[in-house]
């Protein structure tokens, strides 16, 4: 996954629940600690990192300056829809617009509308930072909804481009679909969990990004993953303290007997835990996906500083070469 962030356009996606923000908010600041105007783009009306950097709820789709080179913005595709509308309609005001049946019918009528102007707004980020005097950003993280959702935005220029095929709408169209097609200014992460669901989604999703927008995974990032931290040979022997003395009972009797059959047993259930987590990835491996592991981190919740440390665990992942050996999961 070398050079993953010299591209302009970076989507992160998968399933529900793995982590996505948070790889996305790790990614960006990656990528403003390498000195690229970074910006996270969120899909939808929360805007979660600015709270997680500590900064007021932005208005809708308004920039939020997080850091030193990095930004993040939300956007509303239902709003961003009905901007459109309402520069189509001229002097007619987005109340009245969104009150009318116009807004409904139109949505309803035109299969990827919502999509394809998120999809525009995302282009034209990534498309000014490589202009000379633009304010545009020289990588564009979008922390895509979960997988479905996110294949409909990715689709959305076929989906759309069916309908608009000449004018303006469809100019725009056709370029978004060029730089989702164009593996040197986009490319594609996957986030999983070390569960069954997750990595199944993962290869479902491959599939379907290679089908239906005829690109591939530039790899997968396992989350939150247990470490290994005995053999079976030291298992063993930790099993071994649950009878000292042969019979099922402690020297310091029963209290301390007790004792020591819970931290037996919650050793037991982590190694299995940790070893079914690892065996799903390399699930992921096998199928030739080149996969980062980023460790489960014991924090009540999750702050900056995790968010930092992840950063670092990726910075020197994405820095290894090509079949340099995975990465292994450590607290």
């Amino acid at each position: 996954m070398q050079g993953l962030l010299d591209r302009r356009l970076l989507v992160v996606t998968g399933k529900g629940g793995v982590g996505k923000t948070t790889v996305a908010a790790a990614l960006g600041l990656l990528g403003a600690e390498g000195g690229r105007r970074t910006i996270v783009v969120e899909v939808g009306r929360q805007s979660r990192l600015a709270e997680l950097f500590g900064r007021p709820e932005p208005e809708p789709g308004e920039e939020v300056r997080l850091e030193r080179g990095l930004s993040s913005i939300s956007i509303d595709p239902d709003r961003a829809l009905l901007e459109w509308l309402q520069a189509l309609g001229g002097r007619v005001s987005g109340r009245i617009l969104a009150s009318s049946g116009t807004f409904q019918y139109f949505a309803a009528a035109a299969p990827g509308a919502r999509e394809i102007v998120t999809m525009v707004k995302i282009w034209r980020l990534a498309d000014d930072g490589g202009r000379r005097g633009s304010s545009g950003k020289d990588l564009v993280i979008l922390d895509a909804p979960a997988t479905g959702h996110a294949l409909g935005l990715l689709r959305s220029p076929q989906t759309f481009g069916a309908i608009a095929r000449v004018g303006p709408v469809a100019k725009q169209t056709g370029q978004v679909q060029e730089l989702l097609a164009d593996p040197d200014r986009a490319a594609y992460l996957a986030v999983a969990h070390g569960s069954e669901m997750a990595v199944t989604e993962t290869l479902e999703l491959a599939a379907d990004l290679e089908s239906g927008v005829g690109r591939e995974l530039a790899g997968v990032v396992a989350n939150a993953l247990l470490p290994r931290r005995f053999s079976a040979a030291e298992l063993g022997r930790v099993e071994e303290l649950r009878a000292p003395d042969g019979n099922g009972r402690g020297a310091g009797g029963a209290g301390e007997t007790r004792l020591v059959e819970a931290a037996v047993r919650a050793a037991r259930e982590v190694h299995d835990r940790a070893a079914f987590q690892h065996a799903q990835v390399a699930r992921l491996r096998r199928r030739g996906f080149e996969v980062v592991a980023l460790p489960f981190l014991w924090d009540a919740e999750l702050g900056l500083d995790g968010v930092r440390h992840l950063a670092s665990r990726l910075g020197h992942a994405l820095a290894r070469p090509a079949g340099a050996g995975p990465a292994r999961a450590q607290s």
